[in-house]
């Protein structure tokens, strides 16, 4: 088939590790909705010989150009990546590709900022008439020492260096060993405080210097939620081309604990002890060796700064509820 043909055709991607390994099964019943409702698709499944980053991007290859995933917010990261690393490769216009999702993790903090149902039923109800936002997507680069970009991602939600990403670290581990649930993430963001050590950067965003020194976090959004329902960037706005930055300097326990919860709130941007920044271009430069802190994307570790964000040009197609489109 070529793409003309694949136009109105869904490519699905099953992520079978999703819903504590539940999701093959538990996508019988999205299928047989579907099915019910007229709606073209294929299917592909994750855990066999390629992941879904990798199905997303042959697909993209084939000429598919809609895309349904199947899982949670590390499902959509790695379909969002096969999409956009295809069409960042090939030359491709990004607008010319939408993307759905039927939630089945732990977290769905994606899907929170465009009022997606975690309901099976509504959510491939969305498909049917498939209304549609636009959605930034950020390149992310680790850069080697002469500032080259390496290690390539594509950004959907959140991405977040030091404390942010030790949090990370902590929850993906845990659920690998079969842990599911908010209150990993709450946990782990306590124990990470607790023991908290402070590095050195610079934040350079679109050319300007808007931070230099200790910090304990940092997170670039173009999402709101991540971690379970925690707001790092909660006046993110997912089409206006610019990344949401929030810097935490180092800060007294005491101020932390006073302020932690405003996290939750939606009201963290208020916290004036913060840096914060909005921009299309941000570069984060380590101090020296001992200041490389992990970054993650989308709850993805991918390595350690010094790191490059960019909004790309072009923006996806996301599907959204009838009021919001």
């Amino acid at each position: 088939m070529n793409t003309a043909e694949l136009n109105g055709k869904w490519l699905v991607i099953v992520n079978v590790f999703a819903a504590s390994r539940k999701a093959g099964s538990i996508w019988k019943k999205a299928a047989a909705l579907m099915e019910a409702e007229g709606i073209s698709y294929e299917v592909k499944y994750t855990g066999g010989r390629y992941n879904a980053t990798e199905l997303a991007h042959k697909a993209c290859e084939a000429g598919f150009r809609r895309f349904v995933a199947v899982g949670g917010d590390g499902t959509v990261h790695d379909v969002m990546n096969g999409i956009a690393g295809c069409a960042d490769v090939n030359g491709l216009r990004l607008s010319d590709f939408t993307i759905a999702v039927i939630p089945l993790g732990s977290g769905n903090d994606w899907v929170k900022s465009f009022g997606i149902s975690k309901n099976m039923k509504a959510a491939v109800g969305l498909l049917k008439d498939a209304h549609t936002v636009r959605q930034d997507v950020v390149k992310v680069s680790l850069q080697d020492p002469a500032g080259n970009d390496t290690d390539v991602r594509y950004m959907a939600n959140v991405a977040g260096i030091g404390l942010d990403a030790r949090v990370c670290e902590i929850v993906n581990r845990k659920k690998e060993q079969g842990y599911r649930g908010k209150k990993l993430y709450v946990s782990a963001l306590l124990y990470c405080i607790r023991h908290r050590v402070p590095v050195s950067a610079k934040v350079i965003c679109d050319g300007k210097v808007v931070f230099e020194g200790k910090y304990l976090s940092m997170a670039f959004g173009t999402g709101r939620y991540s971690g379970g329902g925690m707001r790092q960037t909660p006046l993110a706005v997912p089409d206006d081309g610019l990344i949401d930055v929030t810097i935490i300097p180092e800060l007294p326990m005491s101020v932390i604990a006073r302020k932690v919860i405003r996290l939750f709130t939606g009201t963290f941007h208020k916290v004036t002890q913060l840096t914060q920044a909005r921009c299309s271009e941000v570069v984060v430069l380590p101090y020296s060796q001992a200041d490389k802190e992990p970054l993650e994307v989308d709850g993805e570790v991918i390595g350690r700064v010094p790191a490059r964000f960019v909004v790309l040009e072009d923006q996806i197609n996301v599907v959204v509820p009838q009021a919001l489109s």
